[in-house]
């Protein structure tokens, strides 16, 4: 997970990234743990359509953050406040807690992408990589660039399931 800033065709400058699990990765251990099997991003989706997003408040890993780490990302926290969530609550709804982990990630990924944008004066917002494939996250990601008036740029899920292949594409 990381947030990039191009500032000229072929020269980027890196705003921030993970210190700990990738989205992807926390995506796949809460799917393995919860017995969905993997990838655990496509399982987590289709479930997550059919829960609640505000049944359980997830944290959301190093939102808040200022200075120089304000873009760095953890999902960790989330994988394991998640763990121990079901381990409590044995009986809850799985598409809840689906629907409730991935609000948790978008929200994060969506408020550090929108003040990235606005701190270096962005036209648009690119989205990448495998998680850009989660229908939250687009659908989310382009809400914000229209209320921010900036340009959204989405792949085609047949672009997002595999990092090299967007590496390719660009």
């Amino acid at each position: 997970t990381m947030l990039v800033h191009m500032e000229d065709h072929g020269r980027y400058h890196l705003l921030g990234s993970t210190i700990d699990d990738a989205a992807g990765e926390a995506y796949d251990k809460v799917a393995r743990f919860l017995g969905l099997g993997y990838p655990g991003g496509p399982i987590i989706d289709r479930l997550a359509a059919d829960g609640d997003p505000e049944a359980i408040r997830f944290p959301r890993g190093m939102i808040d953050r200022t200075g120089d780490d304000r873009y760095a990302f953890s999902f960790s926290g989330l994988k394991t406040a998640v763990v121990t969530y079901v381990r409590k609550h044995p009986d809850v709804s799985a598409a809840d807690v689906a629907a409730s982990f991935q609000e948790a990630v978008v929200d994060v990924l969506v408020t550090k992408a929108r003040r990235a944008a606005q701190e270096v004066g962005a036209k648009g917002l690119c989205l990448g990589g495998g998680v850009a494939a989660n229908s939250a996250l687009r659908s989310r990601l382009v809400e914000a660039c229209q209320e921010d008036g900036i340009r959204p740029f989405v792949p085609s899920r047949s672009m997002c399931t595999d990092n090299a292949a967007m590496i390719a594409a660009a």
